[in-house]
């Protein structure tokens, strides 16, 4: 299932034609996001860092860490997988830490 986007944050570097050109082409909505005229130094801007984070999450996953696949179909099906290995991850990461058993070979 391939579910459409409709709205695309972009940094103030992608002003002027891209925006017509997604709303007319692609059909979505491109919104600048553009930093505070007041400031003077590095600052965390929201929709941005949405998408950090989450391109962040995703290359944890080992296979979407570099590029392995041939074909793009096989980058966009591993994509859920990723997803849903980092929400179990977090889902389970309030429970206590378990430590493996200790194994012991006994030698003949």
């Amino acid at each position: 299932m391939i579910i459409p986007i409709r709205h695309v944050f972009a940094d103030q570097g992608f002003t002027g034609r891209l925006v017509n050109w997604t709303r007319e082409t692609l059909r979505t909505r491109l919104a600048i996001v553009r930093k505070p005229a007041d400031q003077r130094s590095f600052a965390v801007h929201p929709h941005r860092w949405v998408v950090q984070r989450t391109l962040a999450w995703l290359a944890v996953y080992r296979r979407l860490a570099q590029d392995y696949e041939y074909h793009p179909a096989v980058y966009a099906a591993l994509i859920p997988w990723a997803a849903i290995a980092g929400m179990t991850r977090r889902m389970t990461r309030g429970q206590p830490a378990r430590r493996q058993a200790r194994r012991t070979f006994t030698r003949i």
